[in-house]
């Protein structure tokens, strides 16, 4: 497997004729949408950089598309162009079917908490996930994460937005996940408490994987602060780095 990391969320998984979009936000810089936060950090239109140059290459390719909400961050207006132009297959929680199809996209699969489900030959299972600590998370709405296993590839836990929960460590320790993708912009609004994980939690997440970690949601949004140098400073602190990815935009990580 192959995964080409694009910006923010936004990567497609290539494994042999199938190339899987995840939460395409594919806008130019400032299109998605107003700053997230106007006072906490700068207030900058989303995103706040352009796609990488390659990035739109590969993404033509795209076979079937996974989204894991519905946030503007994760399926913006030109990510939903290409995916109704192209009636691109999309896979997502049973609790945005009917917005996506509302939108005239080409809902074909729905997937539900913790039940297993058929996928390109293989299986995705919907895994719950929290978008931040205490009240905030509610108002977020609703997130899936996806376990994926593909016919003779590593299994990939995609934990989308999440803080660190006992459904995530329920994951990582008995799903066992080859490799694993977290968010790790500790996102934050103007108020309330974070809408990802802490730092901590980030390392607490990297050391419970199994395998390979993939860290991404970093530097392409005006509420994420956290930087790739100070996360790659923070695992290597610990002893993780050599066990994480952190690709900066528009790289290629070769899962063998």
């Amino acid at each position: 497997m192959k995964i080409h990391h694009l910006r923010n969320a936004t990567m497609v998984m290539e494994s042999e004729d199938k190339f899987i979009l995840v939460d395409p936000m594919l806008g130019e810089r400032g299109t998605a949408g107003p700053p997230f936060t106007l006072f906490r950090f700068k207030p900058k239109r989303n995103p706040i950089l352009d796609l990488p140059t390659n990035a739109m290459d590969i993404v033509r390719k795209t076979t079937h598309c996974l989204i894991t909400h519905l946030h503007p961050d994760h399926l913006d207006a030109a990510g939903e162009e290409f995916l109704k132009s192209n009636q691109t297959p999309i896979t997502c929680s049973i609790k945005d079917e009917k917005d996506l199809k509302k939108r005239g996209l080409n809902v074909v699969n729905t997937i539900n908490y913790w039940t297993k489900s058929n996928f390109l030959d293989g299986t995705i299972e919907g895994i719950p996930a929290k978008h931040g600590y205490g009240f905030i998370s509610k108002p977020m709405g609703n997130v899936m994460g996806f376990y994926v296993q593909l016919p003779n590839e590593k299994s990939l836990y995609l934990s989308a937005d999440t803080i660190y929960t006992n459904d995530v460590e329920k994951v990582l320790h008995k799903y066992k996940p080859d490799v694993a993708v977290v968010a790790c912009g500790t996102a934050q609004l103007d108020l309330f408490q974070p809408l990802l994980m802490t730092m901590e939690d980030i390392v607490k997440f990297t050391k419970a994987a199994p395998g390979s970690v993939v860290a991404n949601h970093l530097e392409a949004v005006n509420h994420c602060p956290t930087t790739r140098t100070q996360l790659r400073e923070e695992l290597a602190e610990n002893g993780l780095l050599e066990k994480t990815f952190i690709p900066n935009d528009g790289e290629v990580i070769e899962i063998e």
